[in-house]
C-alpha cells in the first residue's frame, strides 16, 4: 500500500524548483550581473520627456552644454536617464537666470515644501486580484521619474510582484526586515525606513520591496491591538506606515504604493497615510460587483478608523478602468454605467488590454523599458498613448494638489 506524501514537502520541492528556473531565467535574460539595467533613449524620446524640440536639443549637444553624451549605431546621440535629467537641471538654471521662475519650475517638476507643496503619497488598489492594480502602479511610478519626480515606490503586497517588475527575487535578494514591515514592526527590532529603501536602475525612482515578511503585519496586529493600554491608539496600526513615510519625505515628491489585493491592516494603513488613492476597475460585471462589496468594507473600517482619531482627507479618489477592451459591447456598456454613477471620479483615459504590455511582462519588463522596434509599430503606439494618456492625468492630478496651473 503506497504511502501519500505529506502536502507540505511536495509544496516545498515544487517552489525551490520554479525558484531556481526563475533565477536561471534571470541569469539569461540580464547578463552579465543579473540584474536589471535601463535601455538608453534616443534624442526624439529625450525631447518629449523634457519637454523641447529634438531641434534644441541638437543645438544644446552642438554648443558643448549639458552631459556628455554616449551615441549609438550612425552617431545618433544616446541618452540615459540620468541624462536627461541633468539636462533637466541645465535648462532650468537658464531659466532661473532670466528670471523665468515659471519656465524653470515646467523642467524641474520637484515639489517646493515652501510654496505648501506636501508629499504626494498614492495608494492603488482593489480588493480583487487580476484587476491590473501592479501593472498600473509600476508605470505610474516609471512615468512619474521619467517626467522629473523623485519617485519612491512601496511593494506592499506579500506577493511582490512589483519588486519582481524591478527585479528583485524576494526569496533570494531580500532578508529579514528588507520590507516596510522592517520599519512599521511593533517590536525593537524595526529599522529607519531610510536604510531599506534601495536604489533601482530607473533615475529617480527608488524602492522598498517586498516579500512574504509582509504577512506578519497582519499577524502582530490583532495582538498589538489586544495588548495596548487604553487610549493608546494612536501609536498602533493606522498610523505606522505614514509615521514611516514622514522619516524620508524631504527626498521625494511622489509615493506610489501598490497595495495587496485584500482589505487587512497593511492596506488600512497605506490607506490611513495617503493623500490620493487610485481604484483599478477591470470593466467586467464580477469584478464591478466585487467592487461594490470592497467600497462597502473600506468605508466601515476607515469610519472606524476616522472616529479612532485617523486623518483621511484626499487630495483626490479616481477609478481607473484597467484592461479595457474598446471595442468589447459589453464592457463599454460597463464603462459607461461607471461613469453615470461616479461622474469625473472615473479618469477620462483608460488602460487599453495590450499584447504589448503582456509580452514586455513576459521578459519581467514594462512598456517604457523595451524598445518600439520590438512590436509592430500600431500595436506599441495604441498601448503608449493608452499608458501616457492614463498617466499624463494622474500627474496633473497631483500638480492640481499642489496648486500649480
Amino acid at each position: 500500500m503506497s504511502t501519500l506524501r505529506p502536502a507540505d514537502e511536495t509544496i516545498a520541492e515544487d517552489a525551490q524548483a520554479l525558484s531556481v528556473q526563475l533565477q536561471a531565467m534571470r541569469d539569461r535574460l540580464f547578463p552579465p550581473t543579473s540584474q536589471k539595467t535601463l535601455r538608453s533613449f534616443t534624442s526624439g524620446e529625450a525631447a518629449r520627456m523634457i519637454g523641447v524640440s529634438d531641434g534644441y536639443l541638437r543645438q544644446i549637444s552642438l554648443a558643448g552644454e549639458g552631459p556628455e553624451l554616449a551615441t549609438g549605431p550612425g552617431g545618433r546621440r544616446m541618452y540615459s536617464l540620468a541624462d536627461v535629467d541633468a539636462l533637466r537641471h541645465h535648462l532650468a538654471e537658464q531659466a532661473r537666470a532670466k528670471g523665468n521662475a515659471a519656465k524653470a519650475r515646467s523642467y524641474l517638476k520637484w515639489r517646493d515644501p515652501a510654496r505648501g507643496e506636501h508629499l504626494q503619497v498614492i495608494s492603488v488598489t482593489n480588493f480583487k486580484g487580476g484587476s491590473g492594480k501592479t501593472t498600473s502602479s509600476v508605470h505610474l511610478a516609471q512615468h512619474l521619474a521619467m517626467t522629473g519626480h523623485r519617485v519612491l515606490a512601496i511593494d506592499l503586497d506579500p506577493q511582490a510582484s512589483l519588486s519582481a517588475l524591478f527585479g528583485y527575487q524576494p526569496e533570494l535578494d531580500l532578508a529579514g526586515n528588507d520590507t516596510i514591515y522592517g520599519a512599521i514592526r511593533y517590536d525593537g527590532e524595526a529599522r529607519p525606513l531610510s536604510s531599506i529603501v534601495r536604489k533601482t536602475y530607473f533615475h529617480n525612482l527608488d524602492l522598498v520591496p517586498g516579500n512574504l515578511e509582509l504577512q506578519e503585519f497582519e499577524h502582530a496586529t490583532p495582538r498589538a491591538l489586544a495588548e495596548r493600554r487604553a487610549g493608546d491608539a494612536h501609536g498602533l496600526f493606522f498610523t505606522r506606515v505614514q509615521t514611516a513615510l514622514a522619516t524620508i519625505a524631504d527626498d521625494y515628491d511622489v509615493v506610489v504604493i501598490d497595495c495587496p489585493p485584500q482589505l487587512g491592516y497593511l492596506t488600512l494603513s497605506a490607506l490611513c497615510a495617503s493623500t490620493s488613492v487610485i481604484v483599478t476597475v477591470h470593466p467586467q460585471m464580477l469584478d464591478v460587483a466585487s467592487m461594490s462589496q470592497f467600497l462597502f468594507m473600506t468605508s466601515d473600517l476607515l469610519g472606524v478608523v476616522r472616529e479612532a482619531g485617523g486623518q483621511l482627507n484626499f487630495d483626490f479618489l479616481r477609478y481607473l478602468v484597467t484592461r479595457y477592451e474598446p471595442h468589447d459591447g459589453p464592457q463599454a456598456q460597463i464603462v459607461g454605467f461607471l461613469r453615470s454613477l461616479f461622474g469625473d471620479r472615473v479618469l477620462t483615459s483608460a488602460m487599453v488590454k495590450s499584447t504589448a504590455v503582456s509580452d514586455a511582462g513576459l521578459t519581467k519588463q514594462t512598456l517604457y523599458e523595451v524598445g518600439r522596434e520590438n512590436f509592430s509599430r500600431g500595436t506599441y503606439d495604441r498601448a503608449m498613448d493608452s499608458l501616457e494618456a492614463v498617466n499624463s492625468e494622474i500627474e496633473q492630478l497631483i500638480h492640481s494638489a499642489w496648486g500649480r496651473a
